[in-house]
């Protein structure tokens, strides 16, 4: 089959996943009360945008959690890492040190507004003091009300920590496929994604904010793979 026919069969499962579910969850509107999975993967979908041949919503992003060997993150864990802080000391914003999703986001608020001057160490280092990420507050909830609006679907994947997990088996393929770097341009993004003032040519060229696994070639075989876990997941 051929790389088109593939994403037909895996929008397709999605949306029988969408079914299951009860439909996409907006990350601003979820917490930790929900029932979510301990291990899964998650999509993103991009908003106002669908595929060209459906009315279905393209996907923007793919991710999992706990790929190294003895890892105990959850996938809700992951996810409110993305979604930013509630309360407390950084209220609506968030720590893209610890999430490369919000930090990939605000790389490409900067570049499009040209704030570099104004935030000249996103990015830097792995950790920050309270001063520094007070500095970078205002930015940080710029990235959370970006990606608080962002929908999703899950799928439950309880298999163990490990990059040979099918967790991470997923992830990969799922991205490969989707990625339009080096290949045709199905399913192209709008001209207004933010995406496209990314500084990762990755991000950029695979119309997805992901960077590994862009110029993979997908396996096939994982789509069967996809479904029997579809199968079984549950709403939240």
């Amino acid at each position: 089959m051929t790389r088109r026919g593939d994403l037909d069969q895996f929008y397709s499962l999605l949306q029988t996943l969408d079914e299951r579910v009860g439909g996409a969850e907006r990350l601003g509107d979820c917490t930790g009360y929900m029932d979510w999975p301990d291990r899964g993967v998650y999509i993103f979908l991009a908003p106002g945008e669908t595929r060209e041949s459906t009315p279905f919503p393209r996907v923007t992003r793919i991710g999992t959690h706990a790929v190294s060997a003895g890892s105990s993150t959850s996938m809700w864990d992951r996810l409110r890492t993305h979604r930013g802080a509630n309360g407390g000391t950084y209220e609506g914003g968030g720590n893209h040190r610890g999430s490369v999703f919000r930090k990939r986001v605000g790389e490409a608020i900067l570049e499009r507004d040209a704030l570099h001057g104004e935030y000249p160490q996103w990015g830097n280092g792995s950790t920050a003091n309270r001063e520094q990420r007070l500095s970078e507050l205002a930015l940080e909830r710029r990235v959370s009300e970006y990606l608080r609006d962002l929908r999703f679907l899950w799928i439950a994947v309880d298999d163990e920590p490990g990059p040979e997990s099918d967790r991470a088996y997923l992830e990969r393929n799922a991205i490969a496929l989707l990625s339009n770097r080096g290949g045709e341009a199905i399913d192209p993004r709008k001209e207004a994604w933010l995406g496209h003032h990314s500084r990762s040519a990755a991000i950029r060229e695979s119309g997805l904010w992901n960077v590994d696994h862009v110029d993979e070639t997908h396996d096939p075989a994982f789509l069967s793979t996809l479904e029997s876990y579809v199968e079984g997941t549950d709403p939240a």
